[in-house]
């Protein structure tokens, strides 16, 4: 199932300047891998040396964030994915 993945200015060099990226999987951490196999770099910048989800990223599917879903076995069905990176201010 193809999903549209939303991608943050910080992450758009890695993806040819894209704001959006068309990515196949059935699940969130499918997307991902595969965003990752289509764009190398992402990968670096989402996951930790375990393989986990970066905390300081955030991934909403539709409007929902997957950490309150099933994380990375959340299926995507027919929503589309926003990579929302935590922003440090003050």
């Amino acid at each position: 199932m193809a999903t549209a993945v939303r991608i943050p200015t910080q992450l758009r060099p890695l993806a040819g300047g894209a704001s959006e990226l068309t990515v196949e999987g059935e699940t969130v951490g499918d997307v991902l891998k595969a965003l990752e196999a289509a764009h190398p770099g992402f990968g670096d910048r989402l996951f930790d040396e375990s393989g986990a989800l970066r905390r300081f990223v955030n991934v909403f599917l539709g409007e929902e964030d997957v950490r309150f879903l099933d994380g990375m076995n959340t299926p995507v069905g027919n929503h589309n994915l926003s990579i929302v990176p935590a922003v440090a201010g003050g």
